[in-house]
């Protein structure tokens, strides 16, 4: 059974007391409805004859009872109509509470089927589809509250003639049948494009909003509009597509739904032996036009089950296994770049080296399980970091070249690479990396706010930051990209410095991707890449790195 699809029912099965619960009041709201309709259609026709008849006719009639069950009926629709939506609504929002969790944890892990995502497309998943899911909770109650329906309102259909009852049953019958493959045929197809196109355009979007600095540096704000025009064109024009297939879903339901009355009020009337009372006529109209709607509910139940089933086919790529599988952690520190090569022991410092374009990022990505490679390439702490159920991230400390930092402050920023880190330690790793003094002078010190991307920073506060947050993390092994990039000589020369200090007073292993001759001087060993696909490196040479840092370099940050 596919992941997605065993989490629903599972969640289903977890959920199946509120479920009887929303199951048991949604038929108490169809059979109070059709109770109510009919009883009302026939109370009040016959209050009409009673009052024509002349008034000993309407003081003989009894009005109170008739009332008094159609209060009733009224209050027992209304209370089980509240006690369904809460019942259904909160088992949906627990099932989706455990499922969207899940598909985030999924996209933070940046398999297969989630690098080819783009953000607005993610967002999608996220948030329409998912909650497409919850028909699946919500609906559950559909077909036990139809049969409920459809069965009182046949009975009451039938006090006036068989025939009544019988043209109820087949009107609902034909109306589930056609709208089921009306759904199926042009309303499903309809809704996962227009699902597609709003992705495209939050895709877009979001594209566009980060790219803002350049529009306006090259006065590109009318062919922004136009593309975000031209984008929100096509989703409007999916949207109108769905609605006018969903339209003439709802015209075929209320046609049959418009015979089934003729019929169920003329039959009885064509092929009766007599004329049955106008009171039951009007119960029989009234009853079947109850009857069609327990039906519609139905109908709408198979539109949006559509959808969830759309949204559901997008979503189980995304799952991958199961979460609470047995995972293998590294043993040791220990790395492996490729079958032949050397191993390299906790504290070692090796550096990347290679021409742009050779595949160095790739390299240290797929070291770390970022990125794919094919089985017996490389090892990380014993394991090899491209077969499933292997957690070998927990070895590194990534500050990659493109740096990525969320609209808050410096605190929560650097919190990511340990939530429960305390001031003290915050305040080292930004020492560390050259930047405390530049927070130290803000005037809210780590609870400077820092804009969406760091927008309030320079491009070197934020790859300071980012160098930061990899220090505060601790793994045995600090992988860094190009780290000095973009700095002025005298800012290097201070980070390449407290680096060297950390990296003595912490025992890390360090791996840096570097082309500045300051960085080179770091590390003890080089691994020189000229090539790098999924199935590993193509040409890689291991060597020594010329003059490895010594007491007498320890001086150059000064």
């Amino acid at each position: 059974m596919p992941p997605l699809e065993a989490l629903i029912r599972a969640e289903l099965r977890h959920q199946r007391p509120r479920l009887v619960i929303a199951t048991v009041a949604a038929i108490g709201v169809t059979c109070g409805s059709a109770l109510l309709l009919g009883l009302s259609g026939w109370f009040i026709t016959a209050s009409a004859l009673a009052g024509l008849a002349g008034p000993a006719v309407a003081h003989a009639f009894n009005y109170m009872l008739p009332s008094a069950f159609i209060r009733l009926l009224a209050i027992v629709r209304t209370g089980s109509r509240y006690v369904e939506r809460v019942a259904g609504h909160e088992a949906a929002l627990q099932g989706l509470g455990r499922l969207r969790p899940r598909l985030y944890a999924r996209l933070a892990e940046g398999g297969h089927a989630t690098r080819a995502l783009a953000v607005g497309e993610a967002s999608s998943r996220l948030i329409e589809d998912v909650d497409a899911i919850q028909t699946r909770f919500i609906r559950v109650a559909a077909p036990w509250a139809l049969g409920a329906g459809l069965a009182v309102s046949a009975g009451m259909a039938a006090l006036a003639h068989w025939t009544s009852a019988v043209a109820l049953l087949v009107g609902a019958g034909a109306l589930v049948l056609g709208s089921r493959w009306i759904a199926e045929r042009w309303v499903r197809p309809a809704a996962a494009l227009r699902q597609e196109a709003l992705g495209q355009l939050k895709a877009r979007l979001t594209d566009l909003e980060a790219a803002v600095p350049e529009v306006r540096a090259w006065s590109l704000e009318g062919w922004a509009t136009e593309e975000v025009a031209r984008v929100a064109d096509q989703a409007d024009a999916a949207g109108r597509v769905l609605a006018e297939r969903s339209g003439h879903l709802m015209s075929w339901a209320g046609a049959v739904t418009g015979l089934s009355l003729a019929a169920a009020t003329g039959l009885p009337l064509w092929l009766a032996p007599a004329t049955p009372p106008a009171p039951l006529i009007a119960l029989a109209a009234l009853a079947t036009a109850a009857g069609m709607e327990a039906a519609l509910g139905l109908v709408t139940a198979l539109r949006d089950a559509g959808a969830a089933r759309a949204a559901a086919a997008r979503l189980e790529p995304l799952m991958g296994a199961d979460p609470d599988r047995a995972v293998q952690r590294p043993e040791g520190d220990s790395l492996q770049f490729s079958p032949a090569g050397p191993t390299f022991v906790g504290g070692s410092r090796v550096r990347i080296a290679g021409p742009s374009g050779a595949g160095k990022t790739t390299l240290i990505e797929q070291m770390m399980g970022l990125r794919p490679v094919e089985p017996g390439q490389m090892s990380a702490g014993g394991l090899d970091p491209a077969l499933p159920d292997v957690d070998v991230r927990r070895l590194f400390a990534y500050a990659a070249q493109d740096v990525s930092l969320l609209n808050g402050t410096v605190a929560q920023n650097l919190r990511l690479a340990d939530p429960k880190a305390p001031e003290a330690l915050l305040w080292e790793a930004l020492e560390d990396a050259a930047l405390a003094e530049r927070i130290a002078g803000a005037s809210k010190g780590l609870d400077t706010p820092i804009g969406p991307g760091g927008a309030f920073l320079s491009g070197g506060e934020r790859r300071r930051l980012s160098l930061a947050r990899a220090y505060l993390r601790g793994s045995p092994w600090l992988v860094l990209d190009e780290p000095t990039e973009g700095l002025d000589a005298r800012t290097e020369q201070q980070v390449l410095h407290r680096l060297k200090a950390r990296l003595d007073r912490t025992a890390q292993g360090l791996v840096m991707i570097s082309h500045r001759p300051a960085g080179v001087a770091l590390c003890e060993a080089v691994i020189e890449v000229d090539g790098v696909t999924e199935a590993g490196a193509s040409a890689l040479a291991v060597g020594e790195q010329g003059q490895p840092v010594g007491p007498q370099d320890a001086e150059v940050g000064h």
